[in-house]
């Protein structure tokens, strides 16, 4: 075979292997960025008197929180994965530049946490996202590859009745391809829709991946709607300001999934 056939013959046949990967977004999130630990609380006694807006993200162990706020606050380390998943018993508060609290609540559902200690942090996780009077929006981070699980309708139940907005990131979507992400968004949809059909238009499903920044800018958007932020996708990053410096030389080390 000559060079030129050669040529031809790698032009017209492409090597076979996986699908290209959709380049990754330049763009920078917002909301969570400059993001400052605040403090952890363990107990409703604990919780700082009600002041400034609230938002929660939410989520079963391992479903990828930790990673999600990361990603929104355009950090690698602002909020930890407890070394053993399930094991952290606290509320972690962050302070936002906007003035904006977020709360990032213990994760829930790991079997390997004795079943009485596990039942006063999922108590004390109810009683904050049903009664906190400053809570404005529930973030609620669920795996893509396994859909909402009991627990996570447990946590919407407290919430969703009073007519407050969430924001359900299906994280981990970049483990499956374009045509499964589309279904798992579908039927997280359907199964909240039926569940809350009076509160619907007040729930948005958006497909996530920390890892290929997928949903990163749809869920900032979101985010700055409830602050009332202008949603109109990151400003230049020479507007955001330094990213880089560390939160609080005080946090602790074992911050939750």
């Amino acid at each position: 075979m000559t060079k030129t056939t050669a040529a031809k013959k790698r032009a017209i046949v492409p090597d076979v292997g996986a699908p290209p990967r959709a380049p990754l977004d330049s763009r920078v999130p917002r909301v969570l960025v400059g993001a400052t630990f605040v403090t952890g609380v363990a107990s409703r006694a604990q919780l700082p008197p009600p002041g400034a807006a609230e938002i929660a993200f939410a989520g079963r162990s391992n479903a990828g929180k930790s990673s999600a706020i990361n990603a929104l606050a355009n950090r690698t380390r602002l909020a930890y994965a407890s070394r053993t998943p399930g094991r952290t018993q606290q509320i972690n508060l962050f302070a936002l530049r906007s003035g904006a609290i977020v709360a990032d609540l213990p994760g829930y559902g790991y079997a390997a946490v004795a079943k009485d200690i596990k039942q006063v942090w999922q108590d004390f996780l109810w009683d904050y996202v049903s009664t906190r009077g400053t809570l404005i929006g529930l973030v609620l981070v669920v795996d893509s590859r396994h859909g909402l699980k009991p627990l996570d309708l447990v946590v919407l139940d407290g919430f969703v009745p009073s007519g407050r907005p969430v924001l359900v990131l299906a994280t981990k979507s970049d483990k499956l391809n374009r045509a499964e992400q589309a279904t798992s968004a579908r039927s997280i949809t359907r199964d909240l829709e039926a569940r809350y059909p009076a509160h619907a238009a007040s729930i948005v499903v958006v497909p996530f991946s920390a890892t290929r920044r997928m949903g990163l800018i749809e869920a900032d958007d979101v985010l700055a709607t409830w602050l009332g932020l202008p949603a109109a996708g990151a400003p230049p990053a020479s507007q955001i300001g330094d990213t880089t410096r560390e939160a609080a030389k005080k946090r602790p080390r074992d911050q939750g999934e």
